[in-house]
């Protein structure tokens, strides 16, 4: 799990998503200490009420809060829990989340570059999210 000090949480500049999207600005989670992701983790099990019987991050992204997660396995036959640090249009969970583990596993993520619909895609869940673009 990788931290850099040096690094910005939030960078301005040219930039390319995994979705191959053209991007201005991004979140680089590589800032985030691991006692915030701890926190991070703490703050999603304030809203995640189902047990969850393994949780998995999505590489490289959803690593740190994967571990920082596992605190919060409840043992049994319950649902998994697919992580990733940033949503932007869904494509990582869509190619990662393709056996009846991670389909049908509770999903979320700690920001969401927009609003997502419950819903849909794979009623991905986030704990920060932007509002819409105006355009």
């Amino acid at each position: 799990m990788p931290y850099y000090t040096n690094a910005d949480l939030f960078e301005v500049g040219d930039f390319t998503s995994h979705a191959g999207n053209k991007l201005a600005w991004k979140i680089e989670c590589d800032a985030i200490r691991p006692e915030w992701w701890d926190g991070l983790a703490r703050m999603i099990m304030d809203y995640q009420t189902e047990p969850f019987s393994k949780v998995v991050g999505i590489p490289r992204g959803g690593m740190a809060l994967a571990h920082a997660m596992k605190k919060y396995v409840t043992p049994g036959d319950h649902p998994w829990m697919v992580v990733d640090d940033v949503y932007t249009t869904g494509t990582s969970f869509r190619e990662f989340c393709t056996d009846n583990q991670t389909m049908f596993a509770y999903k979320w993520c700690a920001f969401a570059r927009k609003p997502i619909a419950y819903e849909e895609p794979h009623d991905v869940r986030a704990l920060f999210t932007m509002p819409p673009e105006v355009k």
